[in-house]
């Protein structure tokens, strides 16, 4: 599922491609992605005629800012979005298309189905679900050492199903909880009332440090994250421990170990991140070792960072 840094370089790309034109009619082939209001035909009457003024995000949703309306919409595993002349060819799995006045259409193309789509007053898509719910946006300013210590710091559960519930922090997923644990120097099977203050303040650096590296470099692609170019993100090649089992550790030799903390997938290197209560000072400092620069190590050095939209025009 797209992360943070994923879903914000959508936002960027689609900001640019498609803010300020005006939808002229919809097409929807797969209803059940029309979750408000309930029927597709009235979800594709409220759109048109909207002219679309920009695209914001909430933890990994996308808000889609029209006038008078707000269009919600999470991609969850594969969705995506392309841009393209109305007269291309329309691909399998496009199951949304947002038909423009000047001759382009936005196609939403999900090969899994799972995505959603939600349509608001403006202002009322906080009091409503999928967002009324969501917690605090880690790259915000609101977001301090002391308010992540504020939020997790009593609870006796695992410091990694913590991060990961939406509730508290919006935008974390498995790739970024794990490099964030790492890059602090704590174990994800530490429970949240064990952390100490600087602990607390290295996790909360360590997130955003990640996370802001990671919508620098366009994301990770892991499985199936590419735009509509097969261009792929590039923070997989800076990745520490996530995917990297039996590997060493590039900070100090030891081996990346697999294992399974709340259901999830999970990499820690144990000499870093110890578990006892102990607590070597593994972390050290935040930027030893944490994150080559995007673009550095194996991988297509110096390529442009991508995102999952295209601008299709002309392309071979």
């Amino acid at each position: 599922m797209p992360e943070l840094p994923e879903v914000e370089t959508v936002r960027r790309t689609l900001t640019e491609l498609v803010a300020g034109r005006t939808i002229e009619r919809v097409t929807v082939t797969l209803p059940r992605i029309i979750q408000r209001p309930a029927e597709p035909e009235q979800f594709a009457d409220m759109l048109a005629g909207r002219r679309i003024e920009t695209v914001e995000r909430r933890g990994k949703f996308l808000r889609i800012v029209l006038d008078e309306l707000v269009l919600v919409s999470h991609l969850r595993m594969e969705g995506r979005y392309g841009l393209y002349r109305t007269d291309e060819p329309v691909e399998k799995h496009t199951h949304v298309i947002f038909h423009f006045t000047d001759g382009t259409e936005l196609r939403y193309k999900d090969v899994r189905q799972f995505g959603t789509m939600h349509i608001f007053l403006p202002g009322e898509e906080f009091m409503c679900p999928p967002l009324n719910k969501l917690g605090i946006e880690p790259l915000d300013e609101l977001f301090t050492p002391e308010s992540l210590r504020c939020t997790l710091g009593r609870r006796t559960t695992k410091i990694k199903p913590l991060l990961l519930n939406q509730q508290y922090i919006v935008g974390l997923g498995n790739i970024y909880v794990d490099e964030a644990l790492f890059a602090a120097g704590i174990h994800p099977e530490r429970t949240a009332d064990t952390l100490k203050k600087d602990e607390w303040s290295r996790l909360h650096a360590a997130i955003v440090e990640t996370l802001g590296r990671a919508v620098e470099a366009g994301g990770s692609s892991i499985k199936s994250y590419v735009n509509g170019q097969g261009e792929v993100g590039l923070f997989q090649y800076s990745l520490q421990v996530y995917g990297r089992e039996e590997e060493p550790c590039r900070r100090c030799g030891s081996v990346i170990s697999k294992s399974v903390v709340g259901g999830r997938g999970t990499h820690v290197c144990i000499k870093c991140q110890p578990l006892g209560r102990s607590r070597r000072a593994a972390a050290g400092k935040l930027s030893d070792g944490v994150l080559p620069a995007p673009g550095s190590g194996k991988g297509r050095k110096g390529k442009q960072a991508a995102n999952p939209v295209m601008k299709h025009f002309g392309n071979p």
